[in-house]
Formats: C-alpha cells, sequence, structure tokens
C-alpha cells in the first residue's frame, strides 16, 4: 500500500525511515500505521555500485552518507519527520576506523579480486569443517573473515564497523555490530551468537576492532547535533535487521510456523527459518548457511548468484531493455541450455554474456546469442537451481512446504516466478517486492510499541501488500 498520504502529519501520526541499500541502489521508504495496515511512501531512490580505486573494487562509502542526508532532509521537506531511521545493506563488507574514529582508506567490496585464493592462509589456522562446526556459515571465498586476511590496514585499526553499523555510526557517533550482519563474517558462534574469540584470536586478527554485537531493534541513541542540523530534525537512531536479507524474510507475508523463502534480488537468498543452527557435515556438504535473524531465529538458506547475471547483461546491453522487456523477451527465446549459475565463474567476469556463452560451450549445449536467449538461460538455470536447492532443503529439514514465498525486487520477474514455479513443483506467492524495506520498517514499529510479536506484524504485512500467486 504504497503511495502518497493523504493528510500531512499529526499529532498522533508517526511516522519511521527505512533505508535499505543494495548493491545496486538505495531507497528511502517512509512507513505508518494506519487502520491496521502499514502504509508506505518512497521518499529517495539513489544509485550504488562498486568503482575501481586504488586497484580494488571499492563502495563509494562518502556518496552513500550523502544520498542517506538527502533522502532525510527530503522527509522535513515533505513534513513527515520519522520518530526513528534504520538502514539495513548487503553482509560482508566493512569499513576500518583509526584512533579518531575516521575510516582508514577505501570500503573494499567483496567482488574485489583480493580474496583469490586467500581461504587456504585461513584454513591453515582454523579447519575448514572446524569452522563450519562453530559458526555454521558456508564456504565463500568472499566472507569477512576471509577479506580480513586479505586486509593490510588492521595494524592501524581500532575499530571495524559492517557497512549499515557505519553509516549508523556516521548518523548518531555509537559503534555496534548488529547481529545479523555480524553472522554473515564468519567470525561469530553459532552457539554462542557472538563473537568467536578463539577463531579471531587463531586468525591473527586483533580483538580491539571488534565491537559488542546488538540485536535488531536497539536504540543507538538520537542523531548527531550537526547531522541533526543538515537535515533539519532529531530523531531516534534504531537499528532493523541491518542485513537486509534479514529484514526481507522479516517481512515474509505468512503467519504460517514454517515457511520456504527466497529473498530474490542480487543475490537469490533461499531456505527456511530455524529456532537452532544446523552446522553439521551434512550440511557443510550441500554448502547451506546459517544466518542470523531477528528474535535469535536463524536464516538457514544457500546464496544463488540470483539477478546479478541478468544485471550485468542489461548493463552489457546498455541498458535499452527494462527487466521487464528481458522476462518478455526470455518466454519467446526458444533454447533450453542450463549453467550453474553458483559458480565463481560469474561472481565478476569481465563480460558477463562472453561468460554465459562459454559456459554453454563448454557443456556442448546451444550459445544463446540474442538477448532474450541471454536471459532465458539465467532465469532457467535460477528455476533450476532453486528446484535443486528446494528438494535438499525438505531432506535436510524433514519438512514438506506447501509454497514458495518469493520477496525482493524478483518478485516481480513473473516469468522467472512462473519457472519457478514448474521447476520447484510448488506455488509461488511473490510479493511484496519492497520486503527488504518494509522488514527494516516491522523491526523499528515494533521497537515503537506499534505491536509486539514479529507474527502479528508478519500478519500486518500480509494484509497491506499485495502478492501475486503462481501455480505449476
Amino acid at each position: 500500500m504504497c503511495g502518497s498520504y493523504k493528510t500531512e502529519r499529526g499529532e498522533n501520526m508517526r511516522y519511521y525511515l527505512a533505508i535499505d541499500i543494495g548493491a545496486s541502489g538505495g531507497r528511502h521508504i517512509l512507513g505508518r500505521m494506519e487502520n491496521g495496515k502499514i502504509h508506505c511512501l518512497d521518499v529517495h531512490r539513489f544509485p550504488n555500485g562498486l568503482t575501481e580505486r586504488g586497484g580494488h573494487l571499492c563502495w563509494d562509502a562518502d556518496r552513500l552518507f550523502e544520498e542517506i542526508l538527502v533522502g532525510m532532509k527530503k522527509c522535513a521537506a515533505l513534513g513527515k519527520i520519522p520518530v526513528s531511521v534504520g538502514i539495513d545493506t548487503w553482509g560482508l563488507d566493512y569499513a576500518l576506523l583509526d584512533r579518531d574514529g575516521k575510516r582508514i582508506g577505501h570500503a573494499v567490496g567483496y567482488r574485489d579480486s583480493r580474496t583469490d585464493g586467500i581461504d587456504r592462509s585461513v584454513y591453515s589456522c582454523v579447519p575448514e569443517s572446524e569452522l563450519y562446526a562453530r559458526t555454521g556459515i558456508q564456504r565463500m571465498s568472499i566472507n569477512t573473515i576471509f577479506q580480513l586476511k586479505a586486509d593490510d590496514r588492521l595494524e592501524k585499526a581500532e575499530q571495524l564497523l559492517m557497512m549499515p553499523d557505519y553509516l549508523h555510526y556516521l548518523l548518531c557517533g555509537v559503534s555496534r555490530t548488529e547481529y545479523t550482519n555480524a553472522t554473515t563474517t564468519g567470525l561469530v558462534n553459532a552457539q554462542a551468537k557472538d563473537w568467536d574469540w578463539d577463531i579471531i584470536d587463531r586468525c591473527g586478527y586483533p580483538r580491539r576492532i571488534f565491537r559488542p554485537i546488538v540485536m535488531p531493534g536497539t536504540t543507538l541513541g538520537g542523531l548527531l547535533p550537526e547531522i541533526a542540523d543538515r537535515v533539519g530534525y532529531d530523531c531516534k537512531v534504531v537499528l532493523p535487521a541491518t542485513h537486509d536479507t534479514g529484514s526481507a524474510v522479516a517481512a515474509v507475508p505468512s503467519t504460517a510456523e514454517d515457511i520456504l523463502y527466497i529473498s530474490s534480488g542480487t543475490w537469490s537468498l533461499m531456505g527456511v527459518e530455524r529456532t537452532v543452527p544446523e552446522c553439521s557435515p551434512e550440511s557443510a556438504a550441500d554448502n547451506f548457511t546459517n544466518e542470523g535473524g531477528v528474535d535469535y531465529r536463524f536464516r538457514y538458506l544457500k546464496n544463488i548468484m540470483g539477478l546479478w547475471m541478468i544485471q550485468c547483461v542489461k548493463a552489457e546491453l546498455n541498458d535499452i531493455y527494462s527487466f521487464a522487456r528481458l522476462c518478455e523477451m526470455a518466454a519467446e527465446a526458444r533454447i533450453s541450455s542450463i549453467v550453474d549459475c553458483n559458480h565463481s565463474r560469474f561472481l565478476a567476469p569481465e563480460s558477463m554474456i562472453a561468460e554465459l556463452q562459454a559456459a554453454c560451450r563448454e557443456r556442448a549445449q546451444p550459445v544463446p546469442t540474442t538477448p532474450g536467449q541471454l536471459a532465458a538461460v539465467i532465469y532457467n538455470s535460477l528455476a533450476e537451481c532453486y528446484a535443486d536447492t528446494a528438494r535438499v532443503l525438505e531432506a535436510r529439514t524433514g519438512k514438506t512446504y506447501d509454497c514458495i514465498h518469493i520477496v525482493g525486487g524478483g518478485s516481480n520477474a513473473e516469468y522467472l516466478n512462473r519457472l519457478t514455479a514448474e521447476a520447484v513443483g510448488k506455488p509461488v506467492l511473490a510479493g511484496p517486492s519492497e520486503a527488504t524495506a518494509i522488514g527494516n520498517l516491522l523491526v523499528q514499529m515494533r521497537t515503537a510499541n506499534e505491536f509486539e510479536e514479529l507474527t502479528v506484524g508478519r500478519h500486518i504485512v500480509k494484509n497491506s501488500f499485495e502478492v501475486k500467486e503462481f501455480y505449476p
């Protein structure tokens, strides 16, 4: 239920500001409760992406913070002052601060090549099997634990802050590490739900740089005076689930006890919720991960390359086709080729089109040449990967799931939704597309006592936003 509000801010009208920053763009969304439903207003959007700086692929953290302030000022211009603000971003990446609280160098992105082969150095300190047994985090060379091994700035650093924690720090001056994002590092003990100091010591990382871990819903304080002056108001800084998938999963519109979901965006995160982690050797062999969720839930899921591949193809085609048009052309294409969309070759290729064509050629499959064929190979490969992952999840949990909830921007890809329903053999319930921002809002609203339980919040989401249904 997004759009303009009919009335300006009144004495009893409370707004909350979710700032959701993904790998390709960010958005400011104001939300409030009215008649038992969440109403949203899209306030500000801005692009994001990695740029090369000093030989590394980096995030422009300074520009991101300026965009944060621009969007916050727009709230003041609208006369809709939020009670609180919270920021979520992707996981894995961080900023290092010196003793004066200033950032050291750039915020290097996880797609940078500095982690190539570095996992062997970490495994010489902590064997791979032990690392999974303790953290439950899947094997990915881009995880923070590997990035730190390739970082030559640690001796100068006094603080390590994950990207959303750093942006919150710039807003309010308080440095904490939020739990859901911390778990993506591969340095949090899944049982203790805190930093695994033994792993940190064995890897040679200085203990001093790690901030206390706190839960979603923690209030850090108000805005710094200079920030309040710039945006034109003061408000609370409240931590949502700062890992974007953590927020998206919080907003799955279901009141069922067991849910199977895909948080679909640049990455596709497909999984279930659990109350305890699954850190067995069998789970490690299947390469599933146990990321933290709201209320100490575990997001037991697999990271799938997701819409990154189609985003790259779209960019290589000079953005002349919309995502909707690419879906239409994929539906019209006649090509059955399938690639392993989780292969590292697709993580950061010089040309995604060339890499897709090479992968098909190596498998002696028809090689896609038209935009529609390229899109079809990607979507068919994703649907097949979703089906394989669903089968493993049901075998691992011993449960059968009635449907798949797809939330996030990818829920708008109707062709992919149809393919997924057919491949998995289950109904697909798609939406809301802004699930990450909505989940961000849910945590802020609960902190402000708009409701008490996450299950109640999910019921509100179900009644507030359109969900499209696709059947096998």
